[in-house]
């Protein structure tokens, strides 16, 4: 597989747009790792970081749709249970509140 600086440079940003930003300007060791990869220009490393390229997508992907598909999963088990009353038309009652006595 012949590559060219430009199919090179393609993966490179593939790389850098699923990987989450560090809003630093630095390169993050995961980030200089996949640049020395792709850097070595051998065909074998090329195929390699295209099939971990969609590798990571897929794992992107996957993320993405266990968020949307269960949206309860990072809540805690009191706001799922008021989310699931609602869900079915009803409402939780307040909690009872003891009144204090004025002695």
């Amino acid at each position: 597989m012949s590559s060219n600086p430009a199919q090179l440079r393609a993966i490179y940003r593939a790389f850098l747009r699923e990987l989450p930003s560090r809003g630093l300007q630095t390169r993050s060791p995961l980030q200089e790792r996949i640049r020395a990869t792709i850097a070595s220009n051998s065909a074998t490393s090329i195929e390699q970081a295209e099939q971990f390229l969609k590798y990571v997508k897929a794992q992107r992907m996957y993320a993405t749709l266990l968020e949307r598909y269960n949206p309860g999963m990072n809540m805690d088990e009191e706001e799922r249970i008021r989310l699931t009353a609602r869900r079915v038309g009803m409402d939780l009652p307040g909690e009872y509140q003891v009144p204090e006595k004025n002695s």
